[in-house]
């Protein structure tokens, strides 16, 4: 069976870190590494960390520019076959989650697995708020501004060492840069799996205030721009995409 490295940046998450450790660690798939990566919390996380932690999980704390610094450290240090990500405020929707990603994988002709999403209110996980239902990729959703949820995405290793990390310029959308680049540039190959991976509490760092809202959106456009997948509509395209999340 493949080794998962899954990797957690973090910084002050003290009340919902413990619950993304548990998760990780609740997986059936036989050999996991836990790879978190903190960005010198002061508010007690770290505590946290070192009396939830188990024997996968391997602890680094740093200072770090944001969380995409932070992923890239941590998928620098991940020794697994296959790499992905839970966040610090995130959940692993069931147990069997990793042990879906590795089946996926067995083809050795798929580069990257991912599955759905669930928004869930950020003071009861088990009440969901919007579906993200992605479905199977094609070009043309591309260009309608489709991408996968990036909190379900899992590469091969090789992909990240071939096609570079996250690029840290952006604040707000470097897992879009990315996926655009590995799809379009990097010409992988990935599979969908209908089941949902993620409970992601609402309320993060994109959508937290007006202003951040336009800053996305900013760089979102400029991720279009920069990876060749198309205009202004494209941008469109992927904002209204979101309305029928709440349906």
């Amino acid at each position: 069976m493949p080794k998962i490295s899954v990797v957690t940046a973090v910084f002050n998450r003290q009340k919902t870190i413990a619950e993304a450790i548990e998760s990780v660690a609740a997986q059936d798939h036989p050999d996991v590494e836990h790879i978190i990566q903190d960005g010198a919390s002061g508010d007690g996380t770290l505590e946290v960390i070192r009396r939830t932690s188990g024997p996968g999980v391997v602890l680094e704390s740093l200072p770090d520019t944001g969380i995409y610094d932070g992923i890239n450290k941590g998928i620098a240090r991940a020794t697994g076959e296959i790499v992905g990500l839970m966040h610090s405020d995130d959940l692993f929707a069931s147990p069997r989650v990793l042990s879906r990603v590795a089946e996926a994988l067995r083809d050795p002709s798929v580069d990257g697995v991912y599955g759905d999403l669930d928004y869930v209110a950020a003071d009861d996980t088990g009440r969901i708020i919007r579906k993200w239902r992605s479905g199977y990729y094609t070009p043309a959703r591309l260009r309608r501004g489709w991408m996968p949820p990036h909190p379900t995405l899992y590469l091969r290793r090789e992909i990240y060492e071939r096609c570079g990390l996250y690029d840290t310029s952006y604040r707000i959308a470097a897992d879009y840069d990315a996926i655009l680049r590995y799809l379009l540039k990097g010409g992988i190959r990935l599979a969908y799996v209908p089941e949902v991976f993620v409970r992601m509490r609402v309320g993060g760092e994109s959508n937290r205030s007006i202003r951040t809202i336009v800053r996305k959106s900013s760089e979102d456009y400029r991720a279009i721009r920069a990876n060749g997948v198309g205009n202004i509509g494209c941008l469109v395209w992927k904002n209204l995409s979101k309305v029928r999340q709440f349906i």
